[in-house]
Formats: structure tokens, C-alpha cells, sequence
């Protein structure tokens, strides 16, 4: 006998935030000899990693961060055929990589793990988001307004898209966007405090 929906439904949530558990980040610092948690922000994410053992460490963060995001919806998507268990999937991989079980419920801000998931979920979509998202990184030099643009400004390109492309844009990418801005935005309330008084730390790689 078949699993029910709704139990579908939240297995998929379950594999999504273990996978957004693994605290990418961390465990690249240990290898550097660093504690990520114990230097300037405390995030895993990579700008925190970046400041904290360095560029190279950073890229592996950033890459290790887009594979929990992607693997969450493909997995799900694979074992249950629906659309609506990989958004959530996707979702629950964005609130796992902010707040892991194996870190307290601690980690990061969620912008690489949300990005990568929704490019998962729709490739032109998330395309769109994530180069929208590094133009504002590019001239804003804030990591903390990119990784907004790809949750919360992603929630707002997923509904207009789905509104004029509904055969294309699926609905259940809606549900992705919501949760995944939720988490940034609750995530991120100190920078954008900060940004909002002009002080926020900028990256300075030129």
C-alpha cells in the first residue's frame, strides 16, 4: 500500500531539512582549523566563512550550500513524482541550512541553499533570480542584499511569473518562495537593521 499524501508530504520536509542540516560551512572551517560560529556573524553561510578561513574555504561552502538545495528538490521530486513535495523539500533544506538540528539551530541566512533549490525547481525562473541577485551583490557589495533578492525578491519574481506563464511556472514554487523568504528575512533582521542605518559590513573583494 502507497504512502498517503500528506505522509509524503512530510517525509519530503523531513529529507529536505536534514539534508539543509548539514552544516556545509562548519564543517569546512574545522577543516581550516576554524570555528565559523565563533568569528564575526557566527553564520555558516559563505561570506561568514570567507571572512573567517578564507576564500577558498568559502567556494567549497558555497558549493557544498547549492548541493543540499538541489539534491533536497531532485531527491523528493524522484521518490515522489510531485512538485509540491520538492517545493517543500526545497523549503524545509532553506530553514534546515539557517537553523540545523547538528548546530543548536544555528546556521546560516539561507540565500545559496533558497537559490540553488528554486533553479532546481524551475532553471529559467531561478536563473533569473540568482543573476538578478548577483547584479546586487555586484553593486551593492552587500552578501546580505543578495541573499534578499533571491528569497524575498524571488518570492515576488515567482508569483509574477506564475501569474504570466502558469503553464511553466508550477504554483507549488509560490509555497518554496514563501517559506524561503520567511527564513531569510526572519534571519537577516539584524543586517537589515544595519542596512537600513547605512552600517552593514560590505564584501570587499574589489
Amino acid at each position: 500500500m502507497g504512502l498517503s499524501f500528506p505522509l509524503q508530504l512530510a517525509i519530503s520536509v523531513l529529507i529536505g531539512y536534514l539534508l539543509g542540516s548539514v552544516p556545509s560551512g562548519f564543517i569546512v572551517g574545522k577543516f581550516y582549523g576554524v570555528d565559523v560560529t565563533q568569528h564575526a556573524s557566527g553564520r555558516t553561510g559563505g561570506t561568514n566563512v570567507w571572512r573567517a578561513a578564507g576564500l577558498k574555504a568559502a567556494l567549497i561552502t558555497i558549493l557544498g550550500d547549492i548541493l543540499k538545495g538541489i539534491l533536497a528538490v531532485l531527491l523528493t521530486r524522484w521518490i515522489f513524482g510531485s512538485e509540491l513535495a520538492a517545493a517543500l523539500s526545497g523549503g524545509a533544506a532553506v530553514i534546515g541550512h539557517n537553523w540545523s538540528v547538528f548546530l543548536d539551530f544555528r546556521g546560516g541566512a539561507g540565500g545559496i541553499t533558497a537559490g540553488a533549490a528554486l533553479f532546481a525547481l524551475n532553471p529559467l525562473v531561478g536563473g533569473v533570480v540568482v543573476a538578478l541577485a548577483l547584479i546586487g551583490l555586484y553593486f551593492s557589495r552587500y552578501a546580505s542584499v543578495a541573499t534578499l533578492t533571491v528569497t524575498a525578491g524571488g518570492f515576488v519574481v515567482v508569483v509574477i511569473a506564475h501569474f504570466l506563464f502558469p503553464d511553466a511556472v508550477h504554483p507549488a514554487m509560490i509555497c518554496f518562495s514563501a517559506i524561503a523568504g520567511a527564513a531569510a528575512v526572519w534571519s537577516l533582521r539584524p543586517n537589515i537593521k544595519r542596512l537600513l542605518h547605512g552600517n552593514e559590513r560590505r564584501i570587499t573583494l574589489w
